[in-house]
Formats: structure tokens, C-alpha cells, sequence
């Protein structure tokens, strides 16, 4: 008798499935196994962080009760905590983690003064609000096509998207450019998927590792470990993204307040064999310039939106 196909835990949005789908495909012996949880009729409220931790919380259920075998994710969603019988297992080769415009112009520059752009990330926000303070950032709730209908309806006049998740829903064709990590830094993880298993399950974790792209690893690996020195969650104004440096690791980071008006980039390059010690050197130079202390007042505003 063939072995059982392997049942992948996955969000229902449109790009998640897409995500899903080209691990299940990879695989060769998948079947996607859509996850529920409560409001997640319409999709409406995708993009929210506490929603995003209650997707997460709701598939990692499933994994520890047995309904799926593995579970895809956003790596960017995925909390640096990850419960007690549960492990992340792999990596696949990962997307372009940068951002993208979608709107009329080609460049940040080109921009016009006091254009409406719609993002629900503070990360997104600082950075774009630090860049071109004259910008009206609009908080915009919805899936990738909602966002893009409220576009086209006149209600922006700009979005800032993960380019990966363009790409991933074949909607590439959307974007006008794509922002550079010092203009703004990606969150720690965009454009990697992050395959979780439950601890012991041997084939589940076999399938994730013949997945994994090693790159993609200790990017992961280097970010995370950012993140998880600096105390911060999906809801913290921090970029952290690798940047591609022929065979060496180069991790830039940024740390804002909610409005662009207190903020620090810095960055490192070093060995990625050693992806955790890379992330140390960088998150002393940002403790040495006060990233801690603004991201604690970031923390402690009101809610910008």
C-alpha cells in the first residue's frame, strides 16, 4: 500500500492556497487541508497582526491535534515563539522580500505631494512617513484583491504590498517599482514561506527539509533572531531583511516610531555560516543608537490607524 498523502494546514485566503499549493506540488504526495477560524468568511480583516497570530494559532491546533501534517506559513507571520511540540522544519527557496508600489509613478520621488497611500503596517508607515512626511498614509484592511479594488475605485491613490505576495497570486503586472531595503526594509521573513511540523513526525519533517533552500535558512535564521533580541512582534514598526551580498550576509534593519519622526537604520555584513552571530552585531549597533528606546515609545503610543 502507498503511503497516506501528506495534509498541508493553510490558511483559505487566495495567496495563501497559492503558498500551500506550491509545497503540495513540490511534495508530490499532498493534499491542502484549508483552515478555518471564526470571521474568516469574507477575508475582510486580512492584514490585521491580531488576526494574522489568530490564523497562525488556529493551524498550529490542527498540526498539534493531528488534523495536518505540516503547516505552511508566512515566515513574516510566524511568531518567534513557536509552541512546545511543534518545530519549524523547513524553507523553501524564498521570494524577493522587498516591497512594492502599486500606483501611478516610478519612483518614491515621483510621487505626488500628498498622495493617499494605503497600508495597515506601522512598519510601512514609519518608513514611508520618515521618506515623505508630506504623504497621507491611509490604514486599508482587506486581501491583496480588496486592497487593489479600492485602488481602482479612486479610494487611493497608491498601495504598498509585499512584491512576493504579487508575484505568488500572478498579479506582478501590478506593481510600478520596487522599494530597496534602505528605502524601506522588508519585515523580518517577507517572502519566505516556513514549513512547521509536529516534533517527531519523521516524514513531515523529511518532506519540509527536502524543501529547504539553504540561503533561505540562514536569511530566516539571521532575521528571526533580530526580532527576537529586540522583543518585537508583527505589530512593531522593525525591518529586518537580508540583502544579497555575492557569498557574504548582509542584514539591514530599521526601528521607527508610528510617524517617521524618531527612527534608526543600521547595518552588517558577515559570515552566514554564523547567521545568529551576524544578527548579535546588528542588534548592538541599533541598541547603540537607540532602537530599543524608540521602539519602546512606539509601543507605548496610541494606535496610529
Amino acid at each position: 500500500m502507498s503511503a497516506a498523502k501528506l495534509r498541508i494546514g493553510t490558511r483559505g485566503s487566495a495567496l495563501a492556497l497559492a503558498q500551500a499549493g506550491t509545497v503540495a506540488e513540490a511534495i508530490g504526495s499532498a493534499e491542502l487541508v484549508p483552515i478555518k477560524t471564526a470571521g474568516d468568511e469574507g477575508g475582510s480583516s486580512h492584514g490585521d497582526p491580531t488576526d494574522k497570530a489568530r490564523f497562525v494559532r488556529e493551524i498550529e491546533r490542527a498540526l498539534l491535534e493531528g488534523e495536518v501534517d505540516l503547516a505552511v506559513h508566512s515566515a513574516k507571520d510566524l511568531p518567534i515563539e513557536i509552541p512546545a511540540g511543534l518545530a519549524l522544519a523547513g524553507v523553501p527557496p524564498r521570494e524577493l522580500p522587498a516591497d512594492a508600489w502599486v500606483g501611478p509613478a516610478g519612483s518614491l520621488e515621483q510621487v505626488p505631494e500628498g498622495a493617499r497611500v494605503g497600508t495597515s503596517s506601522l512598519r510601512r508607515r514609519s518608513q514611508l512617513l520618515a521618506l515623505r512626511p508630506d504623504l497621507e498614509i491611509v490604514g486599508v484592511r482587506g486581501n491583496v484583491d480588496t486592497r487593489l479594488r479600492k485602488l481602482a475605485a479612486g479610494e487611493l491613490d497608491a498601495l504598498v504590498l509585499a512584491a512576493a505576495g504579487l508575484r505568488r497570486l500572478g498579479r506582478a503586472s501590478e506593481i510600478s517599482f520596487a522599494l530597496g531595503p534602505l528605502e524601506l526594509t522588508p519585515s523580518a521573513g517577507q517572502g519566505a514561506l516556513a514549513l512547521e511540523v509536529r516534533a517527531g513526525d519523521q516524514r513531515a519533517a523529511a518532506a519540509a527539509a527536502a524543501l529547504t533552500h539553504p540561503r533561505a535558512l540562514i536569511e530566516l535564521t539571521a532575521e528571526r533572531a533580530v526580532v527576537r533580541a529586540l522583543g518585537a512582534d508583527c505589530d512593531t514598526p522593525l525591518g529586518v531583511s537580508s540583502v544579497r551580498e555575492s557569498e557574504r550576509l548582509a542584514l539591514v534593519a530599521y526601528a521607527g516610531d508610528a510617524y517617521g519622526r524618531a527612527w534608526a537604520r543600521e547595518s552588517v555584513i558577515g559570515d552566514p555560516g554564523q547567521p545568529v552571530a551576524v544578527a548579535e552585531a546588528l542588534v548592538e549597533r541599533l541598541r547603540a543608537v537607540g532602537a530599543e528606546e524608540i521602539l519602546q515609545q512606539a509601543r507605548e503610543a496610541p494606535n496610529a490607524d
